[in-house]
Parts: C-alpha cells; structure tokens; sequence
C-alpha cells in the first residue's frame, strides 16, 4: 500500500467517512501484492459497506466468493 492510500485510509476513519472507507478498502484490495492482503482489505471494504447498507455490498461480497474467502448466499446456489 503506498503512503498516500494509506493516509488517506486514516483520514477516512478519523472523520467516519464510510463511502470513502469501502472505495479506499477496495482501491487497496486491487492494488495488493499478495493475496492474503487483498482478502483482507477486501473484507474491510465489504464489513463497511454492510455497517453502511452500502449497494456495493453485493459486489464485494462475490469478490470474496471468488477468493473462496466467502460462501455464496443461499439465494445464489
């Protein structure tokens, strides 16, 4: 994670700026160099956006599907 996402994340969460914090998580998620981050900060993105009833929610929480980090929803079988 560069310095800058990485301010930008603690400003985010210093103001409880939710839409910044689920767009700032999943810029992280794309931009990690390995897998294990990328879950991580891909989950952070989809905790949030749940806290937030975020529309996005459903997006990420396929993302993490497809990372076998999730399982799909029982609607989705």
């Amino acid at each position: 994670m560069t310095d800058a996402l990485d301010q930008a994340l603690l400003d985010a969460h210093a103001r409880g700026d939710m839409d910044a914090l689920i767009r700032l998580y999943r810029q992280a998620a794309d931009a990690a160099t390995t897998e294990q981050a990328a879950g991580f900060y891909l989950t952070h993105a989809y905790v949030f956006a749940l806290e937030a009833g975020d529309t996005r929610s459903s997006d990420l929480k396929q993302a993490l599907v497809r990372m076998g980090r999730d399982t799909p929803a029982p609607s989705d079988l």
